[in-house]
């Protein structure tokens, strides 16, 4: 018999945290955690459970068509108060800081700001099924209450009609480096990119399906219309423009957004995505993962179909495999760069709460063009 696998004193082993709660509770996160056989039963046996009734056709449909308003009242109701900055992003995707090394591999091991969380309680908290992976470090979106700036679908729409028709001109046609992201909420990703990044070349886009979102990232006091351009825009209407042309983009970045797609939807989005990126540009994304907390937390009657779940709030997810992720970006062209499981356990000491986390984290290239 091969002697069992050292483990490392910081990574413990799910069953060995139960013999110690002393131990346990002296510490907020780990890294990396590997599970037993044993917990990989138990998941896969919490989610058949939960998925063994689905909800009714017509409610299923109900969701898909009222999905803007679900989200619209997500965040009028939460506005920045349920995210916070992500501080973790510039040590996962250092695409996007300041000294950018797009040329990294991505396959080392990677330290997910071990730092900044083992000085802060509550993580990975949970409200109405929308379990957060932020720090709870002091939220810097400071919400200015003013008169909404809201570009519009229908405006955005307009307004590319009217730039193409200049030689190029559009938002950001000057810039250098171009970064996207999809799915922008209230800001949490822009806001740290914006103020990290000071490359002169720089420009971001944003976008959300929620114009209450938008609205959020365009009346915050960091927002620099020299900079950024925050428009709304549905992912799912493939006849709605973006602002921007076909290969224009250094970066496009998906955080915490696909898994809110219809499942049968997601290949048409990621194949219009790949289409905006230059040669040699990136998607970036960070997304759940089987057997997610979040996921096992689901009741019967939540389930819409396989790993997909409404919340009680409207608002939907998926939970992803590595493979299906990697279908997605290679049928549309991309080859991978990194295609990580990021197991963690973290704890919470005032609730004496355990809690598994899994998310899957993802760089995928458009291939460069061919030399003539």
């Amino acid at each position: 018999m091969a002697a069992p696998r050292e483990v490392p004193e910081r990574r413990p082993f799910g069953r060995r945290f139960l013999t110690d709660p002393a131990r346990l509770f002296q510490h907020n996160a780990w890294d990396n955690v590997e599970w037993s056989e044993e917990q990989e039963a138990s998941a896969r046996s919490k989610v058949q459970e939960n998925s063994s009734q689905l909800l009714p056709q017509d409610k299923q449909e109900e969701y898909e068509v009222n999905a803007k308003r679900y989200w619209d009242d997500f965040y009028k109701i939460h506005e920045n108060g349920f995210f916070k900055d992500r501080h973790w992003l510039f040590t996962e995707f250092p695409e996007l800081a300041p000294n950018r090394n797009p040329s990294q591999n991505g396959d080392s091991v990677h330290e997910f700001s071990n730092k900044e969380e083992s000085n802060n309680e509550g993580l990975g908290s949970c409200e109405n099924g929308h379990c957060s992976l932020e720090t709870r470090a002091e939220n810097q979106l400071n919400i200015v209450k003013s008169t909404p700036k809201i570009c519009t679908e229908e405006l955005a729409t307009q307004k590319y009609s009217e730039l193409s028709q200049r030689d190029g001109d559009y938002p950001g046609s000057s810039a250098s480096y171009r970064v996207l992201e999809v799915g922008c909420g209230a800001g949490n990703t822009v806001f740290p990119i914006l103020q990290t990044n000071n490359d002169p070349g720089l420009f971001v886009y944003c976008c959300d399906f929620s114009t209450t979102a938008v609205d959020l990232v365009q009346n915050n006091v960091e927002y620099d219309s020299s900079r950024c351009f925050a428009f709304v825009h549905d992912l799912c209407n493939d006849q709605s423009p973006f602002p921007m042309p076909d290969e224009s983009l250094d970066v496009v970045i998906l955080i915490f957004v696909l898994s809110a797609i219809l499942p049968e939807k997601m290949q048409c989005i990621v194949n219009r995505l790949s289409r905006l990126l230059k040669p040699g540009g990136m998607i970036l994304l960070r997304d759940y993962g089987r057997y997610d907390l979040a996921q096992l937390r689901f009741k019967k009657g939540q389930c819409l179909s396989d790993n997909f779940y409404v919340r009680g709030d409207g608002t939907r997810v998926y939970f992803f495999t590595q493979d299906e992720l990697n279908d997605l970006f290679t049928t549309a062209g991309l080859e991978k760069i990194q295609n990580l499981v990021d197991r963690r356990l973290q704890v919470n000491r005032g609730k004496q709460m355990t809690m598994y986390r899994v998310w899957i984290q993802c760089k995928y290239r458009k291939p460069t063009a061919p030399q003539l």
